[in-house]
């Protein structure tokens, strides 16, 4: 018997019967834990399993919709454009701008279109007064200081990538016009540096405030500590309003580069004057424009046949030389801005709800009216103290005495004074190459000397802009 319970304990069982039918009690494993494999079980856990696949399906899906659902909003038109707004642009060679934090705000951007002697110097104070402008005096100066003696025409093109990278407040491309060998651009070092309020007041100096109105004494400024020119980045970057004014773009189609740019929103403001008061004040500065005259005028065309400047019953002198570059360069002045006047007249989509024309002479005559225009086109808040700063500098009683200082003056006296300096054969000669301009802008011509003499009597009529 113990033999047969012995051999009974010792039997095996063949790997294909073990797991036959259900209910079967097993052995497993070395622990000897008991598995019971009950169906309602074996479901439940099935159920359950598929379950949580599902929601982890579900939430993968989700997801998926969701990140796709922010890849197309951060890729709408308006939301790159904004975003490239706000983000500077700065050269490949310095890698510290890569890591600079992009700026929230919008930024308008906007160009004072002008030429020598049309009143540029007081109208880009009143911008440079304005604590919400981030304003640059002739940063093109440097430009043509270094490419000397290249013609008018020719620089445009630097000119104007000057600007694309100053509206992005690289100001590093100024060192690309440095002398050779020499020292680095300063805050001090820029054209017209010492009248800059954003220059000459906190946080780069403690001379004065960005936020009250009034000139900068640049005897004050020039004691003004040098502050390196990614300070005046920095500076750069708090400002919602950058505004350039410049007299060495000479056709509004040269910026259209810059304005079909969607990282950029530039404006144009167009000054414009009667170009007989401009031929006035530039033989007057003549001395100060010596160089400026002599690239402009390279710029003419030599095959065009012109009226004689001089009067043959006139006696020329060294004088006589010099003026004739002051109203030689009227001819290539007045073809450029004849060519910006026809693109305003019927402007490309580029240029639509983009340009303001405004006459010095207006300006003058109805300050406050002219700059709350003006401010509204560039989507700036003028105040009082701003309006009285326009009021007092065009209502003074002296008359204009010194070139490129802005001061307070009887400006509607000096708009008019080329009438009693000028002779007719001057006049005629700037009349025969502005014609256009002066027809678009509403300048009349005159017939005789006394015409032009008769200060009774207004020359000007209606803009057609």
């Amino acid at each position: 018997m113990r033999g047969k319970q012995y051999h009974q304990q010792l039997k095996l069982t063949a790997p294909w019967e073990k797991d036959a039918g259900y209910g079967r009690k097993l052995k497993t494993y070395r622990n000897h834990t008991k598995i019971i494999a009950q169906p309602g079980i074996v479901m439940k856990v099935l159920r359950r399993k598929r379950i949580v696949l599902f929601i982890a399906y579900f939430l993968l899906l989700v997801l998926t919709m969701l990140n796709l659902a922010n890849y197309k909003w951060t890729k709408e038109p308006q939301q790159c454009n904004h975003q490239m707004r706000s983000t500077t642009y700065h050269g490949r060679s310095d890698i510290r701008f890569l890591y600079r934090p992009s700026l929230a705000k919008k930024r308008q951007l906007v160009y004072v279109l002008t030429t020598w002697r049309s009143g540029s110097s007081f109208f880009g104070e009143l911008f440079n007064q304005n604590p919400e402008v981030f304003f640059l005096y002739e940063p093109m100066w440097h430009i043509w200081q270094k490419l000397y003696p290249g013609d008018a025409v020719s620089l445009q093109g630097a000119a104007r990538d000057m600007l694309s990278s100053l509206y992005r407040c690289d100001l590093s491309v100024f060192q690309l016009y440095n002398s050779p060998g020499g020292k680095n651009f300063t805050s001090l070092g820029l054209f017209g540096a010492t009248l800059n309020k954003v220059v000459c007041s906190y946080p780069l100096c403690s001379a004065y405030r960005k936020e009250v109105v009034g000139m900068v004494d640049d005897k004050v400024c020039k004691k003004c500590p040098p502050q390196s020119l990614r300070l005046l980045e920095e500076e750069c970057l708090k400002y919602s309003t950058i505004v350039i004014k410049g007299v060495r773009i000479l056709d509004v189609n040269v910026l259209a580069p810059l304005m079909e740019d969607p990282s950029l929103d530039v404006k144009v403001v167009h000054l414009v004057r009667d170009p007989r008061a401009v031929a006035n004040s530039r033989i007057k500065s003549r001395h100060g424009l010596i160089r400026e005259n002599l690239q402009v005028v390279r710029s003419r065309d030599p095959k065009l046949r012109r009226i004689p400047f001089v009067d043959p019953n006139h006696k020329a002198n060294k004088k006589d030389g010099s003026d004739y570059h002051s109203i030689g360069a009227m001819e290539v002045i007045c073809d450029r801005t004849s060519r910006t006047l026809r693109t305003a007249l019927n402007p490309p989509s580029w240029l639509k709800g983009k340009y303001m024309a405004v006459r010095y002479e207006d300006l003058v005559e109805n300050p406050v009216k002219i700059l709350r225009n003006i401010y509204r086109f560039a989507n700036l808040t003028t105040n009082h103290d701003i309006e009285s700063f326009a009021l007092n500098m065009t209502g003074g009683s002296s008359s204009s005495s010194k070139p490129f200082i802005v001061s307070s003056r009887n400006a509607t006296q000096a708009a008019s004074a080329w009438r009693t300096v000028l002779s007719i054969q001057q006049i005629k000669q700037v009349e025969d190459y502005c014609h256009h301009s002066m027809a678009v802008l509403g300048y009349d011509r005159v017939r005789t000397a006394g015409e032009a003499k008769d200060l009774s009597k207004s020359l000007l009529t209606i803009s057609k802009l």
